[in-house]
């Protein structure tokens, strides 16, 4: 039997393990290169990228807890980062009036001009690494995640 007639024959548990091992491995990859070309151009990482993306979303700011419901990280690992990146001035803190405990981060100005270098470089990487899949790939690919993405947070209860 050939390797395609069995694999067409296998459970579907079978083949939904190698599409997301395959998932895995195209998603490491790219974050993979993501990281370093931010570290080698950027001097950045990409907590630091995603938080300042997330904070670049809500011009307005966000509370610590959001951040972290956002990148779906703990309360200390938003903690750590935005600690580095109050220290160098690109977000900054403020107490939200009424709620002594409740912090609202945002983007300072510099921050603002930082991010926006930063995710202009990382759409271009991103289009380099995805460019042989063509256009119509592209977005049979993008309409075939967004029905996964919409099926698993249907799983986990969040929709």
């Amino acid at each position: 039997m050939s390797a395609e007639k069995k694999i067409q024959n296998e459970p579907a548990s079978k083949q939904s393990l190698r599409v997301w091992l395959k998932l895995l491995k195209a998603s490491s990859t790219i974050e993979s290169a993501l990281r370093r070309k931010l570290r080698g151009q950027h001097r950045s990482t990409m907590p630091r990228f995603d938080v300042m993306s997330a904070l670049d979303r809500h011009p307005n700011g966000l509370k610590m807890s959001e951040v972290s419901d956002l990148l779906r990280v703990s309360n200390g690992n938003v903690t750590t980062i935005v600690d580095r990146l109050v220290e160098d001035g690109l977000v900054q803190r403020r107490q939200i009036p009424g709620d002594r405990r409740a912090i609202e981060i945002s983007l300072t100005a510099e921050g603002r001009t930082t991010f926006a270098s930063q995710a202009a470089a990382h759409e271009v990487w991103v289009a380099e690494m995805l460019v042989g899949l063509g256009r119509n790939s592209l977005d049979d690919l993008n309409h075939m995640l967004e029905d996964l993405n919409a099926h698993l947070e249907i799983l986990e209860g969040r929709k």
